[in-house]
């Protein structure tokens, strides 16, 4: 062991005495750890969050969305599809049409984002699952004594639900209008403008507040004939896949297989706005705890300057003992590199600690009406890895700075 190190060491851990100076060296260190527990909580917290919210999105955001890369629609013949669907990792492919349309009850009405389905997009997406009111249904059979008798339902937004003041069991069909394709509705009745349909609502989702305003989800049948489309024409096909950490083979793959007159988007992709704003949020809420750090490091300045005018004749015994000015304030730096480390480590084992208790046990609640109990919670390697860093590197430069600038 250097002796700048083991003098540095003995100074921080080996003191009798109980004086101002070491009661703010303690201080430094408290409000190492203290600053540090707090950036890795906040930053877990914020991650929970983020993934709750990108968990919610992804029942409407498939793993892989397949779009047309010109124009609105294509046809399902015209690819391999049978190529797709025995992609490895491919896990299932739906198709979809999804529109614009009125939709109206009596007085009220709705302007929604109307996403036709086939049967299994409900499972393959957790749809299903989300069901707040009613029952997960598209469309029904019954005999009426003479033929079979399809009839159509929807399942909605829950704030459109709201809106339109149905529910599950209503029994007046709602009317559906999408405008006809190369018309206008200027001059032009209901009847000639639109292409008009009636579903009964089936049930409502209560996913996320974007979503539960915007969405109405029916059979994918339904929509085609609303807007006389071919029996296989779509606007885009979902590809959900078996294991994520391949997905950005699968992508690939599907876009080889596709060509260039198709774009398969990742959930990236398909909200790029939204992720660029999480993450750049999560950049700056960094940057802002970072700055709290610096502040809490600043109290080495004061520790180390009056560790150093208390140490006046143990200076000059190190200068008779052969040491140099460098040698010297090597120790100093030392002595202040230590508090930082003690404090940045004990805070991240604390912070370690303080996650695992909100994971099991869901210390802090949330409100009664959320989607989860408690404050979610996600810990990542690289958070801890940069906490470290950014208050090793914030602790070294204020240190060095301080001993710089003593009279040794």
């Amino acid at each position: 062991m250097k002796v700048s190190t083991f003098i540095a060491r003995r100074y921080l851990f080996s003191r009798k005495e109980k004086t101002v100076i070491n009661l703010i060296s303690w201080i430094s260190l408290i409000g190492i750890t203290v600053s540090t527990l707090a950036l890795i909580v906040v930053m877990s917290v914020y991650n929970g969050i983020g993934e709750l919210t990108q968990s919610l999105f992804n029942i409407f955001d498939p793993h892989l969305m397949i779009e047309p890369s010109e124009g609105k629609t294509f046809h399902t013949s015209t690819i391999d599809y049978d190529a797709i669907i025995k992609t490895p990792g491919v896990d299932n492919v739906s198709q979809i049409v999804e529109e614009n349309a009125w939709i109206t009850l009596r007085q009220a009405e709705a302007i929604v984002q109307l996403r036709g389905v086939d049967e299994s997009y409900g499972h393959s997406c957790g749809l299903d699952t989300m069901i707040a009111e009613g029952e997960y249904l598209l469309k029904d059979a019954y005999y009426d004594g003479a033929d079979t008798i399809y009839q159509d339902f929807l399942l909605m937004g829950w704030n459109i639900m709201v809106r339109l003041g149905v529910n599950s069991m209503t029994n007046t069909p709602l009317a559906i209008h999408i405008p006809k394709r190369g018309t206008t509705s200027i001059g032009f009745s209901i009847d000639e403008a639109f292409n008009n349909g009636y579903a009964y609502p089936a049930g409502a989702f209560r996913i996320q507040e974007e979503i539960d305003n915007l969405y109405v989800v029916a059979d994918i049948n339904l929509v085609r004939h609303l807007m006389s489309y071919a029996p296989d024409e779509v606007t885009s096909l979902a590809v959900s896949v078996n294991d994520t950490k391949h997905l950005k083979r699968i992508k690939k793959q599907l876009q080889s297989i596709l060509g260039d007159g198709y774009t398969v988007k990742d959930r990236f992709d398909q909200k790029p706005l939204y992720y660029k704003i999480f993450r750049s949020e999560r950049l700056g809420v960094f940057l802002i705890l970072s700055l709290i750090v610096l502040i809490a490091t600043l109290n080495l300045i004061a520790s180390l300057s009056l560790l150093i005018i208390n140490k006046r004749k143990d200076i000059a015994t190190m200068r008779a003992l052969g040491m140099d000015g460098s040698q010297i304030r090597r120790t100093f730096f030392t002595e202040g590199l230590l508090i930082a480390l003690v404090g940045v480590v004990s805070g991240l084992v604390l912070g370690f600690i303080t996650c695992i208790l909100q994971q099991h046990f869901g210390i802090v609640k949330l409100g009664a009406n959320a989607i989860v109990d408690a404050f979610p919670v996600a810990m990542r390697l690289v958070d801890f890895i940069s906490t470290f860093l950014v208050v090793t590197l914030l602790s070294s430069i204020v240190v060095a700075f301080t001993v710089k600038r003593a009279k040794i």
